[in-house]
């Protein structure tokens, strides 16, 4: 196995934000606003929000569903590549983390494309796929409760159109999911949803090594 080149990796994490980060100021303000709360290690990383907008433009989305908003930066980043007729259905189900971000959606002019749904995310995944949704997303983001993992992305999949995207975020858990005494539950749910999508044939999947760790699946055109 090829060992990690990176000897550095605060220094080379620097690196990378002062050559690559291009924030918009409606995103730095909501980092730096969340950055403020008690919770905001649950906020993702401005690569990663850069690497998602990044996607959401090499896939064409015009519809999008995120699972677990937090304050709106994820759903703010993906929101601004999304064309003037695209739409990000936001589930969960804190109304005071999510009044954090509503000022800066309106602020970048992207309020209009993000449908917030406060409720668990099951319930508003089944009732968008009683509604006409199925297969017909583009791209669904993974960012909530990890002992749910497994039942969020299988309803993913069935909203995803065929050579649709799923990305769930956390896939490194810190580094925990790598450290075989680590038996707690959020840890054992990520790596049960990990080893799904990595033997699941109905996905081409990759992880890579943006923010917590990303696990990237996406469904195959064939049926199956």
């Amino acid at each position: 196995m090829a060992k990690n080149p990176v000897e550095n990796p605060e220094q080379m994490y620097r690196y990378i934000l002062d050559n690559t980060l291009d924030e918009s100021e409606s995103l730095r303000l909501l980092r730096e606003t969340t950055l403020t709360m008690e919770q905001s290690m649950m906020q993702i990383s401005p690569d990663q929000g850069q690497f998602m907008a990044l996607m959401v433009k090499l896939m064409g989305a015009k519809t999008i569903v995120e699972i677990g908003t937090f304050t709106g930066y994820s759903a703010l980043a993906m929101a601004q590549a999304l064309p003037p007729d695209g739409r990000l259905i936001a589930c969960d189900i804190s109304r005071e983390w999510t009044l954090v971000g509503r000022p800066y959606w309106e602020q970048a002019g992207v309020s209009q494309n993000i449908d917030l749904r406060l409720a668990p995310a099951l319930d508003t995944l089944d009732e968008l796929l009683q509604s006409g949704f199925k297969e017909s997303v583009d791209m669904v983001f993974i960012d909530a409760d990890k002992e749910n993992g497994i039942a969020y992305y299988e309803r993913s999949l069935q909203l995803l159109r065929p050579g649709g995207l799923v990305i769930a975020d956390n896939a490194f858990w810190g580094g925990a999911v790598a450290d075989p005494d680590n038996t707690e539950v959020a840890t054992e749910a990520i790596r049960d949803l990990t080893r799904l999508i990595h033997k699941d044939s109905r996905v081409e999947s990759s992880m890579i090594a943006v923010g917590d760790g990303l696990m990237l699946a996406r469904k195959r055109e064939a049926e199956f």
